[in-house]
């Protein structure tokens, strides 16, 4: 069984928590689905590039 965890941040702010993503831990990746959708699948990634990914969001660097 896959546990989903939600960002502490997903709650408030502008978007009223309606935009977020969620994470789980696999044995060898990291498990990302959008919490509107959850029965649409999920994208797994590498424990390093999921931290490359967190890193580039936190340096703005994907920002529209």
């Amino acid at each position: 069984m896959i546990t989903w965890r939600k960002s502490s941040h997903s709650g408030g702010g502008g978007s009223g928590g309606q935009e977020c993503v969620e994470v789980a831990q696999l044995a060898t990746r990291v498990a990302l689905r959008d919490s509107k959708a959850p029965d649409a699948g999920h994208l797994t990634l590498t424990p390093g590039t999921f931290t490359e990914l967190l890193a580039r969001m936190k340096r703005g660097e994907l920002d529209r």
